[in-house]
């Protein structure tokens, strides 16, 4: 048989009057119990918000809502669309060449710089490098993301997918 405890912790009270006002926060009296007995409690509040995916897969890859990119030596606008992106991919260089690869956001007036991988020239024989990246990326009216690779020995790939419109609604994989 459970056992019932009443609680008297003011700081308690006052938060649950603040959270939960239909509960005795408009200004009824009521206490606090703890019990012996175990109640299962079921979140959810995911479906309440009206989302039933998980976070890491709402933002997962698929072969229609994909685009993959692989620029060499070339610049090229990989996102030109409005909303919220996830950017996935790879720059590769080599420390026996001179250039190296950007992803960079451009208004078409001026362009900032949100990757930067630079090549490093290195006395002896000569390594490659593949340094891995993941952002998400927001792209207003007007703006595009540009893959750039400025040199013959280095390449930037990687995939790209919307994973919320502009106001914010999630987009599905």
């Amino acid at each position: 048989m459970a056992q019932e405890y009443f609680i008297n912790a003011q700081n308690l009270e006052n938060k649950v009057r603040e959270l939960l006002p239909s509960q005795g926060g408009a200004g009824a009296g009521f206490d606090l119990s703890a019990s012996t007995q175990i109640i299962p409690i079921v979140d959810l509040t995911e479906s309440a918000e009206g989302s039933n995916l998980r976070q890491d897969l709402q933002t997962a890859f698929s072969f229609s809502g994909s685009t993959a990119f692989d620029v060499s030596n070339a610049t090229s606008t990989i996102i030109s669309n409005t909303g919220y992106f996830r950017i996935l991919g790879n720059g590769n260089v080599t420390t026996a060449s001179s250039g190296g690869v950007r992803i960079s956001a451009t208004d078409g007036a001026s362009t900032k710089i949100l990757l930067d991988i630079q090549a490093l020239t290195l006395a002896g024989a000569p390594g490659t490098f593949i340094i891995p990246f993941d952002f998400n990326v927001f792209c207003k009216a007007g703006d595009s993301i540009l893959a750039i690779s400025d040199g013959t020995s280095v390449s930037i790939n990687g995939i790209t997918r919307q994973i919320a419109t502009i106001d914010g609604t999630l987009v599905d994989p």
